[in-house]
């Protein structure tokens, strides 16, 4: 069964949580699909996280898994065009649009804080959004109003270096930004379909939750060694760990706050998760 219960920016009144949203497959929620309520739960809960949210956000910043670079890149553009990054889907959804801004200031700040960090980054005005970013957001804020950066994942996928960024960027939340981390808790494209993974996917899942929802410190170690998980390389296999590490950020971006699981399905015989810190 879902579980549905949730899940240039000034100082905000209320610290915004940090969230790791499942993107679906592809254009999945724009199109028919087989079978056809496959993607209902998620896209649901998608539609729901606004309203779950303290405030509307100032501002998105949007890790997403279909962005790799050598150091971490930020978009910086003022109005990022769409890419349309998956292949073989039907006509219209390589016209769907998501006229959100862009942020600069913002990208320009969230640089400069992870260079203080150590961490090396660089911004990019030609990078447009990937669908990482803009299937996800067109769910979650479909009016396509609220500035949004991209950063990008380091290509290393580096859980440690990951968990740094996003401590480097969680001062951001107490300016009203939304740290999003958009990638799949389950993401063996060989297993997807294939029934005997539903309970390999079950044990990471009941791991990452309990993770998650663990003391932060704790939390923190165990998200570092994710690959000593129950079936964690099944779930990721070796250099395809793309889609779990943008929780990584989030979880670093946390800071204290603790962590809880907003939302878990079934889809295509394998248990799909989101999660919300704060």
């Amino acid at each position: 069964m879902p579980l549905n219960n949730a899940a240039t920016p000034v100082a905000s009144t209320k610290l915004m949580p940090t969230l790791f949203v499942p993107h679906g497959a592809g254009p999945c929620f724009f199109m028919d699909w087989n079978p056809p309520h496959a993607w209902d739960a998620m896209a649901a809960y998608l539609k729901g996280i606004a309203a779950q949210l303290p405030e509307a956000p100032k501002a998105i910043l949007m890790v997403s898994a279909h962005w790799l670079e050598e150091d971490f890149v930020l978009t910086s553009g003022a109005q990022p065009q769409l890419i349309y990054d998956y292949y073989g889907f039907p006509p219209h959804t390589y016209e769907l649009q998501y006229p959100t801004p862009g942020e600069p200031e913002l990208a320009a700040k969230a640089a400069a804080l992870l260079e203080q960090a150590g961490l090396q980054s660089r911004l990019d005005p030609t990078r447009g959004f990937d669908h990482g970013m803009f299937i996800p957001l067109k769910l979650m804020f479909p009016a396509a109003r609220i500035p949004v950066l991209q950063l990008s994942l380091r290509r290393d996928l580096d859980p440690q270096a990951h968990l740094e960024a996003g401590r480097a960027l969680a001062a951001l939340r107490e300016e009203g930004v939304l740290i999003v981390g958009s990638g799949m808790s389950f993401h063996n494209m060989r297993g997807y379909g294939d029934a005997r993974f539903g309970p390999v996917s079950d044990e990471f899942d009941q791991w990452l939750t309990a993770t998650v929802e663990t003391e932060p410190d704790q939390r923190d170690v165990a998200l570092e060694n994710w690959e000593q998980a129950p079936g964690a390389r099944l779930c990721h296999p070796p250099r395809a760990e793309e889609h779990l590490i943008p929780l990584m950020v989030v979880a670093g971006a946390a800071g204290a706050s603790p962590g809880r699981r907003t939302f878990s399905d079934r889809v295509m015989e394998v248990t799909l998760s989101g999660f919300q810190f704060g």
